[in-house]
C-alpha cells in the first residue's frame, strides 16, 4: 500500500503542486481532532477532510489533492481507525484541492464515490469540462468514476449516520453542502459542512456563456445556506470557520468550541454581502 501511494503521488505531483505551491495552508499537517460525537477532522491546516465513524465502517468527505492522500490515512491512522474502512467517500465540489486525492483513495479502500449530479461531469473528466478552469492544466486531476450520482435531498446512510445532499451552486454547479444530526452528550446537534459559497477570482457573474445562470445559482446557495439549522458550523476549508482557533481551544472551560451557531450565521451574511458586491460591481462594469 506504501509503494502504491508513492507511485500515485508522484504520478500526479505536478498537477497538484502547481496549484498549492504558493499555499502551505493547503499541505501542512494538522492534527487529527475529534469535532463532536463520531465526526473528526483528518485534513491539512486548511484544506477540510472529515471522517464519520460508523460500526458498518466509515464516510470520507473531501480527498484533497493527490498528494494529500498519505496524511489524510495517516491521520485517520492516529485517531485509532483503519483506513480501509472507509466504505464511502464524498465531496464538497469538483476542485483540485478537494477531490484530486479521490481516485487514489478508491482504490485504496474500494470506498463508494457519491457526487452531486452537477460535477460528476468534472470528477469523471478530471476537471477538463469545469466552467472556469477547463482551460488550465495545473487544475486538472486523476479523473475517477463516480458509484452514485447524487442529486438535491438525497441521503447518504451507513448504518445509523444519514447525512443529506444540499445542492449549493455557483462555487461549481455541483457543489455540495452536507448536513447531519450528531449525539453527543445526551444532546442531538444540527452539523452543517458548508461546500463552498465563494466567488474566485475571475469569475464571470454577468454573461457567462458557460455558465449562463451563476448567479441566480448563487442566490439558490444562499437561500438554502439561510435555511439550514446549525449548531456545529464546519466547511470545505478550515478557514471558513475558524478551525485553528476552535482546535486551540478544545479541551478548555467553556462549551465545545465548534458548537458556533452564531458564527455560521455570521459566515453566510459576510458571504452573501461579498457575492452581492462583486455582482453589482460586474453589472456596473457591464453597463458602461
Amino acid at each position: 500500500m506504501a509503494m502504491l501511494i508513492r507511485l500515485f503521488a508522484l504520478a500526479f505531483f505536478l498537477a497538484g503542486n502547481l496549484f498549492a505551491q504558493t499555499k502551505p495552508d493547503w499541505t501542512d499537517s494538522f492534527p487529527p481532532h475529534r469535532v463532536i460525537g463520531n465526526v473528526y477532522y483528518v485534513g491539512s491546516k486548511d484544506l477540510a477532510v472529515f471522517l464519520i465513524t460508523t460500526p458498518q465502517g466509515h464516510i470520507l468527505i473531501n480527498s484533497n489533492l493527490t498528494t494529500s492522500v498519505p496524511q489524510i490515512k495517516k491521520s485517520v491512522e492516529d485517531l485509532g481507525f483503519r483506513f480501509s474502512d472507509i466504505k464511502i467517500l464524498l465531496i464538497s465540489h469538483a476542485h483540485i484541492d478537494h477531490c484530486a486525492g479521490s481516485a487514489l483513495i478508491k482504490q485504496l479502500t474500494g470506498a463508494k464515490y457519491m457526487v452531486m449530479d452537477a460535477d460528476v461531469p468534472e470528477i469523471e473528466d478530471g476537471g477538463r469540462s469545469d466552467f472556469q478552469y477547463g482551460k488550465s492544466r495545473d487544475m486538472f486531476y486523476p479523473p475517477a468514476k463516480v458509484d452514485r450520482t447524487l442529486h438535491d435531498g438525497d441521503e447518504v446512510r451507513l448504518g445509523d449516520v444519514a447525512l443529506v445532499a444540499h445542492l449549493t451552486p455557483g462555487h461549481t454547479k455541483g457543489c455540495t453542502t452536507w448536513t447531519l444530526k450528531v449525539a453527543d452528550g445526551g444532546k442531538t446537534y444540527n452539523v452543517v459542512i458548508v461546500g463552498s459559497p465563494n466567488v474566485n477570482p475571475g469569475y464571470k457573474l454577468v454573461n457567462n456563456a458557460a455558465y449562463p445562470q451563476i448567479a441566480q445559482d448563487y442566490e439558490r446557495t444562499f437561500r438554502v445556506l439561510n435555511s439550514l439549522p446549525c449548531d456545529v458550523f464546519l466547511g470545505a476549508h478550515g478557514g471558513y470557520y475558524g478551525m485553528t482557533g476552535k482546535f486551540a481551544r478544545i479541551g478548555k472551560a467553556g462549551a465545545n468550541p465548534f458548537i458556533d451557531p452564531q458564527g455560521y450565521k455570521s459566515y453566510v451574511v459576510d458571504r452573501e454581502q461579498a457575492f452581492y458586491m462583486e455582482l453589482k460591481k460586474q453589472q456596473t462594469k457591464g453597463a458602461m
